[in-house]
């Protein structure tokens, strides 16, 4: 199983989950509005009206696509830090992760990262309150590291937007055939993390 097709493994059943990817890839190819329902069908190997079987429109397909990759961000953010003790190493923890997952998951990344201006007002509104839950993770941490004295930063909410670019921007440019491995963008992400914070490799 690739990286991409983690993130669609619980839908169900598999003809859904055969358009999520085919419609992934068309729109990293062709945008939103260049793919046509008859592109994500072909993709996925079935005839035109059979994606209206599983869903209703276009856009109810990136809406799940933009829901599910923003719950799978969740839920590698939250469980990188979970029993982590100390401020430097939760931070750490927490954009080793986050890089990590935009390298492998770089296409369907990119394609939220590109349409999300593309969702109904409804559906807008949904996937902007787990992005907010997803930077309210990383303030949260550098907030309580600055309470603490671990970390020397003047500006909270400013740096914490500039962290969480940093890990995300990871999906505009990354390529499989580069020479660096996702695990090796996290680990460098991380230590850019603490210079950036001003925390010592060592510290807690």
């Amino acid at each position: 199983m690739s990286p991409s097709d983690e993130i669609w493994s619980a839908v169900t059943p598999e003809a859904s989950r055969r358009l999520l990817a085919a419609a992934v890839e068309s729109f990293a190819e062709l945008g939103y509005h260049g793919t046509s329902t008859r592109h994500i069908a072909a993709g996925a190997g079935m005839s035109a009206g059979a994606l209206y079987v599983h869903y209703r429109t276009k856009a109810d397909l990136l809406f799940r696509i933009a829901l599910l990759v923003h719950e799978s961000v969740l839920e590698a953010l939250r469980g990188s830090v979970e029993g982590v003790p100390g401020h430097a190493r939760r931070v750490r923890a927490l954009m080793y992760a986050f890089a990590r997952w935009h390298a492998r998951h770089h296409r369907a990344a990119r394609v939220i990262q590109n349409e999300l201006g593309a969702l109904e007002d409804e559906h807008a509104r949904r996937i902007a309150a787990l992005r907010r839950r997803v930077r309210a993770l990383l303030h949260d941490e550098v907030q309580a590291g600055v309470a603490a004295g671990a970390f020397d930063v003047a500006d909270v909410a400013g740096t914490s937007r500039a962290l969480a670019s940093l890990a995300i921007d990871v999906c505009r440019w990354y390529r499989p055939e580069g020479p660096s491995s996702p695990e090796e963008i996290g680990a460098l992400t991380a230590h850019l993390a603490a210079r950036i914070l001003r925390c010592e490799d060592g510290a807690a």
